[in-house]
């Protein structure tokens, strides 16, 4: 049963959505399969519980941890409307829109880059890096900041390279924006 409304934007744009501490994995879930219910597949593209790579020591050891960054919270990019409004907050684990009365408001560009919703992130710009698999790489922003990798896999279009790391002993897979690194000169 496909839910139809033609009282919608045309663009889509990205709104985040209040859901239970804890349960932001659920409530994805729970949307995706609340878009396969009523076919939405072609009015709601993205869901996005934003995340990054903490370093913690775990027996002893150091590892790269991923981490909510923003716990109570999902975004989702959507082509909104009321039939939307209605599929969305009747789904499991999401209590609301974020905006006045629960009723949405798109998040700006900068918002959108701030939170690195479309593979920015907070005042980036895109990069122009001729890395190909097999370059060395030296890290040059966030907790990897110094560490030196072998160029794994390229992704032009999301602007991010996968990196082979040797950090405490081993080798670890890492995924950095090509704003993140440069040519290793060590």
């Amino acid at each position: 049963m496909a839910v139809e409304n033609k009282n919608f934007d045309t663009k889509p744009q990205w709104y985040a959505l209040k859901v239970y501490s804890g349960y932001e994995n659920v409530a994805k879930q729970n949307l995706m399969n609340t878009i396969e219910k009523y076919e939405l597949e072609h009015r709601i593209f993205e869901i996005v519980i934003p995340m990054e790579d903490v370093l913690e020591e775990k027996r002893g050891k150091k590892v790269l941890v991923p981490k909510k960054t923003m716990p109570g919270y999902i975004f989702v990019k959507m082509i909104y409307g009321d039939d939307i409004w209605h599929a969305v907050t009747r789904t499991m684990y999401i209590t609301s829109f974020v905006g006045p009365t629960g009723r949405p408001i798109p998040l700006t560009d900068e918002e959108v880059r701030k939170m690195g919703l479309d593979g920015f992130k907070s005042g980036e710009v895109k990069v122009e890096v001729t890395v190909k698999v097999g370059d060395m790489v030296e890290i040059v922003d966030g907790s990897l900041n110094g560490f030196v990798g072998n160029v794994k896999a390229v992704d032009e279009k999301n602007q991010k390279v996968t990196l082979l790391v040797e950090m405490f002993g081993r080798t670890s897979e890492v995924e950095l924006g090509f704003n993140q690194i440069k040519i290793s000169n060590k």
